[in-house]
């Protein structure tokens, strides 16, 4: 089957759709090093930190006070500071969180189980979504890319830089992750055959299975909204294109048809749109098309290099990378102005689920960026180039 690549023009074309999909860097550190965090605007919530008792209560307050820092919501204070106080009590495998107005009012009291971080994480979630009404990201996961071992590989952390984990093993070239909506599997693009393949992980278990192997290039799967489809790059029928297939990877139907090279989908929240990023028309753009078919239309960015687009959670904006003045930056597309905002310099950005931050690659650092307060936290360091993060929503 796969001999039908074997020719100048297929190779030649695969090679591009690699370049297009490798344009980040990795990450995974041997040491869990608390995030830089820098901050250049504050409007912020003060909060008081009353300590939490229990044998694990001093490591459990400290990471909800991690999280909350991260949210990009709170400016963190000692005992007794702020509009709003946090304390509780771990005992065991369990955590009573509680959340007092400085009035004395309770606000949130509520038992948590689990391990340690889990409880710390999900506290945090409840203190942001009870004092802004918006979901947290504590706990949630990302995916990404590293050379550190001299190879490209994938690992996870968590969103405060905690519990990296390396995923794919494999000696050889290990691209393209995205983690399915629920962060319950990983799809990415291997090499173990000889040609790029998709392979999808259950994290639970770590089994591993290839779910796409037609001839050619197979690369960039992205998880429908509700985990129940793809949309991916094939070169089956000869150029890269885009294709949507089922959860197993199959029965895939074709949706674009031009001599260029169409890569980076993501998917719009409600499923019915796919975004992508193609070069057509010489350097790259970005289009959108329907999930069912039909005529692609471009979108306007006001920048003539367009690469990697990420459709926010709440559907109202396009985070993306342009190419200006010999370097790349991370910019954001907001669909109801279509106004462009250049944030930072770096590449590959993704939304987190609460659609405030995102997470992009800066050389060996995994960056995450708070848009509203430009709350910058580098998370993951160490692990040579980092490319391609992918967040589970």
């Amino acid at each position: 089957m796969y001999g039908q690549t074997s020719n100048l023009c297929t190779a030649t074309r695969a090679a591009f759709l690699l370049a297009a999909i490798s344009l980040a860097s990795p990450r995974f550190a041997l040491a869990q090093e608390a995030p830089l965090i820098t901050i250049t605007k504050s409007d912020k919530v003060a909060v008081g930190i009353n300590g939490i008792s229990g044998p694990e209560g001093a490591g459990i307050a400290q990471i909800v006070q991690k999280d909350l820092q991260l949210s990009g919501a709170f400016s963190m204070g000692g005992p007794n500071t702020g509009s709003f106080f946090v304390s509780g009590a771990a005992s065991g495998a369990t955590l009573r969180g509680l959340l007092l107005e400085r009035s004395g009012r309770s606000l949130l009291e509520r038992s948590y189980s689990g391990s340690a971080r889990a409880q710390a994480h999900a506290f945090a979630n409840d203190i942001v979504e009870t004092i802004t009404g918006v979901r947290g990201i504590a706990g949630s996961r990302l995916g990404f890319v590293a050379n550190r071992t001299g190879h490209k590989e994938v690992y996870l952390v968590d969103a405060d830089g905690g519990n990296q984990m390396q995923m794919t093993r494999d000696g050889l070239i290990s691209v393209a992750p995205r983690l399915s909506p629920d962060g319950r599997r990983l799809a990415y693009t291997g090499y173990q055959s000889g040609y790029a393949d998709v392979y999808e992980i259950d994290l639970a278990s770590g089994s591993r299975r290839r779910i796409m192997k037609y001839p050619g290039t197979n690369s960039g799967a992205a998880y429908s909204p509700d985990g129940s489809r793809f949309a991916v790059t094939l070169s089956k029928d000869g150029n890269p294109e885009l294709y949507v297939t089922n959860s197993s990877g199959e029965s895939p139907r074709r949706l674009t048809m031009t001599p260029g090279v169409e890569s980076s989908p993501s998917w719009s929240p409600d499923g019915r749109e796919i975004v992508y990023s193609g070069d057509s028309g010489g350097s790259p753009m970005l289009y959108r098309i329907s999930s069912s078919g039909g005529s692609p239309s471009a979108i306007r960015t006001g920048h003539g290099y367009n690469t990697e687009p990420n459709w926010s959670p709440d559907g109202k904006r396009l985070a993306f990378t342009v190419r200006e003045g010999g370097g790349f930056q991370v910019a954001v597309l907001e669909f109801a102005t279509g106004s462009v905002r250049l944030l930072a310099e770096g590449q590959n950005p993704v939304w987190g689920p609460d659609s405030r931050h995102i997470a992009y690659a800066q050389g060996g650092s995994l960056i995450v960026l708070d848009i509203v307060s430009l709350q910058r936290s580098s998370i993951v360091t160490g692990l040579g180039q980092i490319s391609e993060p992918t967040w589970a929503r």
